[in-house]
């Protein structure tokens, strides 16, 4: 499995508005139950949340990773954000995160779900990466440097 066969180019988001965790995660996880078909909102962002009480998932240096396992889900869906403002996400730092991947699983992937997690963070560790994602100027120059970096060795 590749990082592109769970995240698509349209599940891009180029300007995050919200400034809280909480709302920032409500409006990730709204745009992507806008642009799929099936998936319950609700439900989604309730994974999220539950998993967030467990501990933050922003994990440093600009960046989150939320997850979840949903119910009825048929497959991994993975979203990107990139919030320019930054988001009090209660990250391990405590630095604004900029940068958030997005992960929901069905309820019985949980190999599948361990690996989404282990690449996207592996992917987010240099900086240089992340100040491409930053500073690139719109949803298809994201996704291309999502999948230049992934072509340059990273897979799930």
């Amino acid at each position: 499995m590749r990082l592109t066969d769970v995240l698509v180019e349209d599940n891009v988001m180029v300007d995050i508005r919200a400034r809280a965790k909480a709302a920032a995660l409500d409006e990730v996880v709204g745009e992507l139950a806008l642009r799929t078909p099936g998936l319950d909102k609700a439900r989604a962002l309730d994974a999220i949340l539950e998993r967030e009480k467990l501990g933050t998932t922003g994990i440093g240096h600009g960046v989150a990773v939320p997850h979840g396992k949903v119910k009825g889900l048929g497959e991994i869906i993975v979203c990107f954000g990139r919030s320019r403002q930054g988001v009090d996400f209660e990250s391990m730092d405590a630095l604004p995160v900029h940068l958030i991947f997005l992960i929901l699983a069905p309820e019985n992937s949980a190999s599948a779900h361990l690996k989404a997690l282990a690449a996207i963070s592996q992917l987010l560790k240099g900086a240089e990466f992340r100040n491409t994602l930053m500073n690139a100027q719109g949803r298809a120059d994201i996704y291309r440097a999502i999948v230049e970096a992934e072509r340059k060795g990273v897979t799930l």
